[in-house]
């Protein structure tokens, strides 16, 4: 069985706990360096304020270990601040942190909290799902082998590139357990 680990710095990452023990998959915090030499199958960068994520891997020398390991082909999901560590590009040239997945993204593009909001549209062929936003932000532009999965009002809001899953929007804060499966399945299974 796969063994997931969830970065525990900062950020919405019990509820992603939750659903891997739905789900009755192990998983480890990663909160540190010496967390590194733990056995993973899969890695979830959860929602959060993603320049503060930034600062701590920087801080935490995790930053540069987490990269070689995605760039060598560690699947990864991003949740929401997920979505924009693993970015190439952010809109208004921004620093970027993991910079491993051919998307520009732009943060905060629906607004503050109370541009939060709720939607069900389709991902991937796996049919509606209910998606919730908050403070999210979206994909601007995807390049290279990068395959949209979900849009909401013309603004793609999930993608996959390779061993890499990204959503603007929080899959953990539903029942629905589409999308963890999916990375399960397709991403983590399939290593």
């Amino acid at each position: 069985m796969s063994r997931i680990g969830i970065l525990a710095v900062q950020g919405a990452f019990l509820e992603h706990e939750q659903v891997l023990s739905r789900l009755g998959v192990p998983y480890f915090e990663l909160r540190q360096k010496r967390d590194l030499e733990e056995s993973m199958d899969g890695l979830i960068l959860p929602g959060g304020e993603s320049t503060v994520m930034g600062k701590l891997l920087r801080e935490l020398e995790l930053m540069e270990p987490l990269r070689s390991r995605i760039l060598a082909g560690l699947p990864v999901f991003g949740t929401c601040a997920g979505l924009i560590l693993l970015a190439k590009q952010l809109a208004g040239g921004e620093t970027t942190h993991l910079a491993s997945m051919d998307i520009c993204a732009v943060r905060n593009a629906y607004g503050r909290q109370l541009g939060s909001f709720a939607a069900e549209q389709e991902f991937g062929d796996f049919g509606r799902i209910p998606m919730t936003f908050i403070r999210a932000p979206y994909i601007s532009a995807v390049s290279g082998k990068t395959e949209v999965l979900a849009q909401v009002d013309g603004r793609i809001v999930a993608a996959r590139e390779d061993r890499q899953l990204v959503t603007a929007f929080h899959p953990e804060l539903t029942e629905d357990l589409t999308v963890h499966r999916y990375f399960l399945d397709q991403l983590v299974a399939s290593r």
